[in-house]
């Protein structure tokens, strides 16, 4: 029996799509590649919502972007553009219209009971027809024809013209109403009378839902979308009739007056015709909002008939919606806003996979605690988002100094000193000594999670913790670097940017007894936080004040009387301004004799509280190295000149090799 009732389970399963949120089998989203994208567009001084939206745009290394999607949207819309011409029913009118002219008089010249008299007047009948099918059609309306295959295919030029005709408001008539009874045209004309009577009720406002219930209950069939009340059917009707009325107005004069013409014949009934156009009206007056005005050129091979030109015409709005809504430049656009179900009707499944991707993924940054909307209704990167950006950078200046010749690994950092009491994970590199008990404790709990018995207990690398340790003398770090107009000029701009957040996410993970302060200097000095100083914008303001930043530099080492001073300086200048008395800026340019010593003068306080100085030189200009040189003797500093890319690895270095009581690790030279 239990063998039956499995059988009949398995029989009775049914499977369909999954409509229950986020797809759980979906693959995960790379925030990492997002993050450090968008963190880069940041330190270029691209804001963080501009940034979001620029990777979302350009995707990642397997995702396809905003960009992307649009593409193929343009491919879309230009391939039915392209393709098709809007003469398909006029040139089904005039292959049945000659079908049947042909069958007509082959019967004439056939027939040997018919009257001469009668047989030569039909076929000057036929001679004197005019060259217009729709003017040729209306002349054979009375026409007594001989051939029964001649008047079944004229009949199906007034059948093909209703079902065009309606097809064109009704998406699927021109298929429902194939061989039509006139039973069912009588439903067609009953079902036209009872939506102009709802249309216009509910216009004039003394429309109910019962009422609308009840049409639905008897005409339902006409309608495959099922809208729930009058409004939803007003946007079916209006949507597909404003794309009717965009196909019209894509017509040559000649079509528009051929068609006309002819759909007076459609279903031999001029009533249609009326109904009709009693609805196109009321359709007009209550969606004002509707597309009814533009139009397209189609000039391509392929004829498309009344109801299928309509569904193109539908197509292209779709497409053009789409496009909007993927350019994402609307205020207040979202793409959770994006119409998924009209993306997958025009791409396909791809397409939409593509989307939601990108829609999960702009989630998960939030969700994630990476960007967040401020009071002012701009997004920022958070100090989540910073410290995993800044991990990064880090990674990357500690892969840059494991690659040169006798650089020891960035992880073996701080591991001589006094235990802190606290424990981490084991990292490739640590030297740091087990931490036993909290070692032995993860493996037993990660046996016991396992559901595994035995005696023993088994190690993994992933069980092992090692203890934390803190560097017996605390540093004191002043990072000046220079935001003049020039560092952003000659592209020097973000370096600067990823080695502050790189030396600010050493300290506050490896050395957190250390007081890190970043001063940013140009044509005057300000101490910023790490996430300022990130999103900075380009300044383009004249003046390099390294007397001031040197001031503040001074003032945060006299706070920490007992921490060993550490002074770096990043610049691609000279100094040109200083601070007088009175708080005000005076800037020169050459740099004058009392900027020079006002600055000199405050480095020489520096080297007179111990500060271990290192200045980073960016940039060839010789009269710069020469000062920079002469500084740096002063005060028994060094020089370091690094490329762009390597500014992170030789600051980091410098800051390493100072905690040490040495000189920098990397190529520095100690000046004199």
């Amino acid at each position: 029996m239990a063998s039956r009732q499995n059988r009949r389970l398995t029989r009775d399963a049914r499977y369909g799509k999954y409509e229950g949120g986020p797809d759980p089998l979906a693959p995960p989203v790379d925030l990492a590649e997002a993050l450090d994208a968008i963190g880069e567009d940041v330190m270029g001084g691209t804001s963080p919502e501009r940034a979001l939206r620029e990777f979302l745009r350009r995707g990642g290394q397997t995702q396809r972007g905003l960009d992307d999607l649009m593409r193929r949207v343009a491919e879309r819309r230009r391939e039915l553009t392209s393709r098709n011409n809007l003469d398909g029913t006029l040139q089904q009118v005039k292959e049945l219209l000659d079908q049947a002219l042909l069958a007509e008089r082959g019967e004439l010249a056939r027939n040997v009971d018919l009257d001469d008299g009668d047989r030569a007047l039909a076929e000057l009948q036929l001679d004197s027809l005019p060259p217009s099918p729709a003017s040729a059609v209306q002349e054979l309306n009375g026409y007594d024809w001989t051939s029964p295959t001649a008047r079944q295919k004229y009949d199906e030029i007034k059948d093909l013209l209703g079902r065009e005709v309606l097809d064109q408001r009704f998406a699927g008539m021109k298929q429902a109403l194939e061989n039509a009874s006139d039973e069912d045209r009588a439903a067609v004309s009953a079902m036209m009378r009872d939506l102009n009577q709802l249309l216009d009720d509910h216009r004039r406002g003394t429309d109910t839902q019962e009422q609308f219930d009840a049409f639905t209950a008897q005409h339902g069939q006409y309608f495959p979308s099922r809208p729930q009340n009058v409004e939803e059917l007003l946007d079916d009707l209006a949507a597909r009739a404003a794309a009717a009325q965009r196909m019209r107005n894509s017509m040559t004069q000649e079509q528009r007056d051929e068609l006309d013409a002819l759909a007076q014949q459609a279903f031999g009934s001029p009533d249609l015709m009326g109904q009709l156009g009693q609805l196109d009206d009321t359709l007009r007056a209550l969606r004002p909002g509707e597309d009814w005005g533009s139009s397209e050129r189609m000039d391509g091979e392929q004829g498309l008939g009344l109801g299928d030109g309509t569904g193109v015409f539908q197509d292209i709005a779709d497409l053009d919606a789409l496009a909007e809504q993927l350019a994402q430049s609307a205020p207040g656009s979202d793409l959770a806003d994006l119409d998924l179900d009209a993306l997958q009707r025009q791409l396909g499944d791809e397409a939409t996979v593509d989307a939601r991707t990108l829609q999960r993924l702009e989630q998960a940054l939030r969700n994630a605690g990476a960007v967040q909307r401020g009071t002012d209704g701009h997004l920022r990167l958070t100090p989540k988002a910073m410290r995993q950006l800044g991990k990064s950078l880090l990674r990357d200046v500690a892969e840059r100094m494991s690659g040169r010749q006798g650089a020891r690994d960035l992880r073996r950092a701080g591991a001589s000193g006094e235990p802190s009491g606290a424990t981490r994970p084991w990292a490739f590199g640590d030297t740091e000594p087990w931490d036993l008990p909290r070692s032995i404790t993860n493996a037993l709990v990660r046996t016991a999670a396992d559901g595994r018995t035995g005696p023993g207990v088994r190690l993994t690398i992933d069980d092992v913790e090692v203890q934390e340790t803190e560097a017996r003398t605390q540093a004191c770090v002043a990072l000046l670097v220079d935001t003049s107009f020039s560092m952003a000029m000659e592209d020097r701009w973000v370096p600067m940017k990823r080695t502050a957040l790189a030396l600010h996410t050493l300290v506050s993970m490896r050395f957190r007894g250390d007081d890190l302060q970043l001063i940013a200097f140009g044509r005057e000095a300000e101490v910023m936080d790490v996430e300022r100083l990130v999103g900075l914008d380009a300044q383009w303001d004249k003046g390099t004040n390294l007397h001031h930043a040197l001031l503040l530099a001074n003032r945060h080492f006299r706070k920490h009387p007992t921490a060993q001073p550490v002074l770096l300086v990043v610049t691609d200048g000279e100094p040109t301004s200083h601070l007088e008395p009175n708080g005000q800026v005076w800037f020169g340019y050459p740099p004058d004799p009392v900027t020079i010593a006002l600055t000199v003068r405050e480095l020489e306080n520096a080297g007179r509280l111990g500060a271990q100085t290192t200045f980073f030189r960016l940039g060839d200009d010789p009269g710069l190295a020469r000062f920079i040189d002469a500084m740096a003797r002063r005060v028994d500093g060094s020089v370091v000149a690094p490329e762009n890319d390597d500014l992170g690895v030789a600051v980091v270095g410098s800051y390493l090799g100072s905690r040490r009581g040495g000189a920098s690790l990397f190529g520095d030279d100690r000046a004199g």
